[in-house]
């Protein structure tokens, strides 16, 4: 059996300089973090200005299984299989949150010999990034407290909802808290909350700032609360959005680390995908495009989310386009949605009726995928004991489709196994020239009709309903002038409807808005459909309780 740690620690790694020299990045262009990762500066954007961009390979998935379908170890072993086609690559990936590292999902840097080194480090504490992040946001809750608490001359009323605190971990006991107990000296006792770093608007205004100015203008925008006339309250009417750009001065530069096959890689932003966008951030793919012939760069959970959230977010926001997508699809998952259960998936060579009866699931994906009029590629990542059978049957019926699909074996064979879908990725790349940009709305469009598109389009919904809660937010941030700004809906990863008890392709139900919340800072509205959490909890079994280090200084358990 491979073991992933063991294949990551004893993985030869090139110092910096190596990456420095091919990527002609010089000593004003980049900040050491060690020998083996550091941050590449934002001037680079200036000084490779008249550079061509490479094309963007953007990596999606059919709805995953509660253990994810190797979108990550995909994108990484993608940009290995190009770089052994003699292709200048490159792979852009999201930061992990120690709270799913230590949770149920573990690490997030691939797997097998498709992985990002060093990954200890990746893992854990990242370059200090999501500290910084978390720092900024509860700066912001500390001035906005202690603006309340010396006067409030803003006028903010206090029982209306106000900006919460933020913690990289999982810790459901701080879901909902009770804060400025203990007498007058203690401030004003209110209700809040906290949130995982990964939910915090604040990754989500880094992941998709454009420069330092953008920033310091987006967390100027955030919304912290609202005066008692109704208007809305920013964190620049505190004067905090100049200081929290200071806790972020290094966190905005994209983290530069390796593959085992020693394939840059830019490892920044991490917001996730069912409650914000779900990508790396726009100056890491910005910076990559310039720096590569081709950038794999990853979208969170199923297509549903993390690819039109890209498409309709991220792209619109920065310009910046895919010349393919790649469709990751398992033979387990496949047979999950067809009626199994995730034990029973993992039985090889059986279920061969569930999985075709899954492939319901594929195809509503790349149906979802061809409305932004860019090449989908299905790629199969396989699986010990996949038989051949059943990857006939996935390949069959895209073929069926009209849609390239290749298997890939990133896992035991790191690129030299991901080369057949490279060579597939490159053809339909080469093929789209000039990508049509295609969103699924148009901003200008009343809110509700955003989100019934989102809904009909993508969710395959035959209604939208609002519960009373979300029509009074909708209304309210139509007055304030926010009804014009793009739509992030935050639903369930496990389904491609709002319940995440159905599988497969649901149809012609009824998507139910529960809430919609404002992130006027990272520029969307937050649509929540169903019960979101915000603060994730542990299972009974954390992965934490399985992890060690030595009297060396190894570190052993984490995947």
């Amino acid at each position: 059996m491979i073991d992933n740690i063991k294949i990551a620690q004893d993985a030869p790694m090139k110092h910096m300089r190596h990456f420095m020299a091919e990527l002609e990045l010089d000593e004003d262009n980049f900040e050491f973090y060690g020998k083996y990762t550091g941050k590449i500066r934002l001037n680079v954007l200036e000084k490779f200005k008249d550079r061509p961009d490479g094309k963007l390979i953007l990596v999606t998935a059919i709805t995953p299984t509660p253990a994810g379908e190797g979108k990550t170890l995909t994108s990484i072993g993608l940009s290995q299989g190009l770089q052994k086609l003699g292709k200048r690559s490159l792979v852009a990936l999201r930061e992990p949150s120690l709270g799913p590292v230590f949770g149920i999902k573990g690490g997030a840097a691939g797997g097998g010999y498709s992985q990002v080194i060093p990954m200890e480090r990746i893992n854990l504490h990242f370059n200090g990034d999501i500290h910084a992040i978390g720092t900024a946001h509860n700066l912001l809750t500390a001035m906005l407290d202690n603006h309340i608490f010396k006067g409030n001359e803003l006028d903010i009323d206090v029982t209306s909802p106000l900006w919460n605190r933020a913690m990289d971990m999982n810790d459901r006991a701080l879901r909902q808290i009770v804060v400025g107990l203990g007498g007058r000296v203690n401030g004003i006792p209110r209700e809040s909350a906290f949130m995982i770093t990964a939910a915090s608007e604040v990754m989500a205004i880094m992941s998709l700032a454009t420069s330092r100015i953008d920033l310091k203008k987006r967390l100027g925008n955030i919304v912290v609360g609202y005066n008692r006339s109704g208007e809305a309250v920013k964190a620049k009417d505190l004067g905090a959005h100049e200081a929290m750009a200071v806790v972020l001065n290094e966190a905005i530069m994209p983290n530069l680390v390796q593959t085992l096959e020693h394939v840059p890689a830019l490892i920044h932003g991490g917001p996730f995908a069912n409650i914000a966008h779900g990508t790396s951030s726009i100056i890491a793919n910005k910076i990559g495009l310039k720096l590569a012939d081709y950038v794999v760069t990853e979208a969170g959970f199923g297509a549903d989310l993390g690819a039109e959230k890209f498409f309709d977010i991220v792209a619109r926001t920065s310009d910046i386009w895919p010349s393919a997508i790649v469709l990751v699809a398992t033979v387990k998952a496949l047979k999950y949605h067809g009626g199994v259960t995730v034990e029973e998936a993992k039985e090889n060579g059986k279920h061969l009726k569930e999985l075709q009866k899954g492939l319901e699931n594929l195809a509503a994906h790349i149906e979802n995928m061809k409305k932004f009029k860019t090449p989908v590629v299905v790629g199969i990542n396989k699986f010990v004991g996949d038989t051949s059978e059943e990857i006939n049957i996935i390949k069959e019926f895209c073929t069926k489709l009209g849609v390239p699909c290749e298997a890939h074996n990133g896992f035991e064979e790191g690129g030299e196994g991901v080369t057949d879908l490279a060579n597939e990725v490159v053809k339909q790349a080469e093929m789209n020239k000039k990508p049509e940009k295609t969103t699924l709305y148009d901003t200008q469009q009343p809110i509700e009709e955003k989100i019934e598109t989102v809904a009909r389009e993508i969710y395959n919904a035959k209604d939208v309903y609002f519960e009373k809660k979300a029509l009074k937010n909708l209304a309210n941030f139509k007055k304030l002038g926010y009804g014009k700004l793009p739509i992030c809906i935050a639903k369930t990863q496990s389904s491609i409807s709002d319940n995440p008890l159905l599988k497969g392709a649901p149809k012609d139900f009824t998507l139910t808005v529960t809430d919609i919340q404002l992130s006027a800072g990272a520029g969307f509205l937050v649509i929540i459909c169903g019960n979101m959490m915000l603060m994730p909890g542990l299972p009974k079994v954390p992965a934490a309780v399985n992890m060690t280090v030595d009297e060396h200084g190894v570190i052993s358990g984490l995947f």
